[in-house]
């Protein structure tokens, strides 16, 4: 992970010197794991400390399917949807993950025993998968947090109808509070160019 946040803040993020650096097989992140959901029974939510759930530990970096990117991660964000999570409330967000995970095969990868948590980041995309022609290694990017299916025709008009619409980071693994996260490549957008990493990282999901 050094020689990539090296040479992006090197500026050296060209796609041919991108695309040779090499992805690591694990990266660090912030989880959250399954068998502590429990923890904190019997507490009111004040009661509930995210510093006794959340975890900053290696994770094995994620396949990139289609339509999906891998991110380097320059910046995240926290939300109320990840302060949920880090106190398992109103539910725990494993019952999103196994949920999820019974879709599709692809999705299946979601449903683990950890949840690498946040809905925000902006970074500069590292791979692409088939089928994603509009974003290149090297481009910096934001991610917004809405996760959809889009192979129902109820979100073909608007995205917000879909019937598997999801919070990234939330309602699926692989967030934003890391040193790489997956997205589907319909959630990027251009980062703007007179925004730092934290200033562009910060509005996306709050917005």
């Amino acid at each position: 992970m050094k020689e990539i946040r090296d040479a992006i803040l090197a500026g050296d993020t060209g796609v041919d010197a991108v695309s040779s650096l090499p992805v690591p097989e694990s990266y660090r992140g912030v989880t959250v794991h399954k068998d502590e959901v429990g923890m904190f029974e019997g507490l009111t939510t004040k009661e509930k400390d995210p510093r006794q759930s959340l975890h900053v530990e290696e994770v094995a970096t994620p396949e990139l399917g289609p339509n999906e990117a891998l991110v380097a991660v320059m910046a995240s964000a926290v939300n109320y949807n990840t302060v949920w999570t880090s106190i398992f409330e109103p539910v725990s967000t494993f019952t999103f993950l196994e949920r999820y995970g019974r879709l599709s095969p692809l999705s299946q990868r979601h449903d683990l025993p950890y949840h690498v948590v946040g809905s925000d980041l902006s970074g500069v995309v590292l791979r692409t998968g088939p089928g994603v022609h509009a974003w290149h290694p090297g481009d910096a990017v934001v991610a917004h947090c809405l996760s959809v299916e889009l192979e129902s025709p109820d979100g073909h008009n608007d995205t917000m109808l879909d019937p598997e619409q999801r919070i990234w980071g939330f309602e699926t693994n692989f967030g934003g509070l890391a040193e790489l996260a997956l997205v589907k490549s319909n959630q990027l957008m251009p980062k703007p160019a007179h925004l730092t990493w934290e200033e562009a990282a910060c509005p996306g999901l709050v917005n």
